[in-house]
């Protein structure tokens, strides 16, 4: 009779498969709605307490009774926090050198023109001291001042600063081999000999060594410096002379001052002061004939540099033309003379008797 109690006026249930009550009661249970019922923006309340799923609590996917929501996510105001990263120690060593490289171009980009201003006056002063006196070395509290300008590292070309140096070296040796002469006389006197050895050999160091350097080497420096025909000139002239007084050193003819092979020869006796004294006497000599052999060495090679350059005879007359006659100096001192004789002869002619 259960059929009959249904409104006779709707429509009819029979066959009807949602009239069971237990299909409708599974159809209105709020746990089986689908995407279709899910509101994202509901009240939180209404979600319970509902986990996101995320990394740590994944999603159950082809399970039986899962029921597939997607996972919910609160808006937020703020910013996420900036990613930091662990460095290690070379990472650091090199962030701090790569901003102190910056920091010094930057430095260096400001000081460019700083740098140039002051190169530029080291320049002019340089230009400036270009020609201050620096020959002999001497210190800055002694009473004599520098009378030369000597560089060879600067005035020298490359090609000629070895041969300079040489003849440098060969004027000392010639210096110190007159200081040896000076001994060898001051022995021969403690040896009863004569005095005349010791106080010509006085005589030779101070005259010798001061001109050999103004008459032979400041003109083959200047030569080789300017290439200047006249220096040259003068050079081969003093040089020639030059050899040929050391070579009579050498042989040390008696009673000409110096310790030469003739005078050590002398010397040498049975006795055993005698050969000593012998001895030191043929060293001096040996000295005098190893700076003969220099002079001559440096004379052949000053000689072929000479040849090939562009110095002649001819030019060193040019030479002496311009630089020496028109020297104010020169012309100066030749007008003091010329006004002289000039002043002599007005004199001698007014003190003529007249008649």
């Amino acid at each position: 009779m259960s059929n009959f109690d249904e409104n006779p006026f709707g429509e009819p249930s029979i066959g009807d498969p949602f009239s069971d009550p237990a299909i409708r009661r599974a159809v209105s249970t709020p746990a089986n709605r689908g995407l279709e019922d899910y509101n994202p923006f509901a009240e939180q309340g209404t979600q319970g307490t509902q986990q996101v799923r995320g990394a740590s609590n994944p999603p159950i996917y082809g399970g039986i009774g899962a029921t597939q929501q997607p996972a919910t996510l609160q808006p937020s105001n703020q910013e996420p926090p900036a990613a930091t990263y662990a460095r290690t120690p070379q990472q650091t060593v090199n962030a701090a050198l790569g901003s102190t490289l910056s920091l010094t171009s930057d430095v260096n980009q400001r000081s460019e023109p700083e740098r140039k201003a002051r190169a530029e006056e080291d320049m002019r002063s340089t230009l400036y001291n270009s020609n201050v006196n620096n020959w002999p070395p001497l210190p800055d509290k002694c009473c004599f001042q520098p009378c030369f300008h000597q560089d060879i590292d600067v005035e020298i070309h490359a090609d000629f600063q070895k041969v300079v140096r040489q003849l440098y070296r060969l004027w000392i040796f010639h210096g110190c081999v007159l200081i040896l002469n000076v001994i060898g006389g001051f022995v021969l006197i403690l040896c009863n000999q004569s005095f005349s050895t010791f106080g010509l050999g006085i005589l030779y160091l101070i005259l010798f060594t001061p001109f050999s350097f103004l008459c032979w080497f400041r003109p083959a420096y200047k030569a080789l410096k300017n290439d200047n025909s006249f220096n040259f000139m003068v050079y081969f002239f003093v040089f020639f002379f030059q050899l040929i007084v050391t070579s009579i050193q050498a042989i040390g003819i008696p009673g000409s001052g110096t310790c030469g092979i003739i005078m050590a020869i002398t010397m040498f006796s049975s006795s055993v002061q005698g050969v000593i004294v012998g001895l030191l006497l043929l060293f001096i000599a040996i000295c005098f004939v190893l700076a003969a052999c220099g002079d001559l060495l440096l004379l052949t090679k000053i000689h072929r540099i000479y040849r090939s350059s562009s110095a002649s005879f001819s030019s060193a007359q040019q030479e002496f033309t311009t630089t020496f006659l028109r020297s104010e100096h020169v012309q100066d001192a030749a007008s003091n003379v010329a006004g002289t004789v000039v002043r002599a002869q007005m004199s001698g002619a007014a003190n003529q008797p007249r008649y």
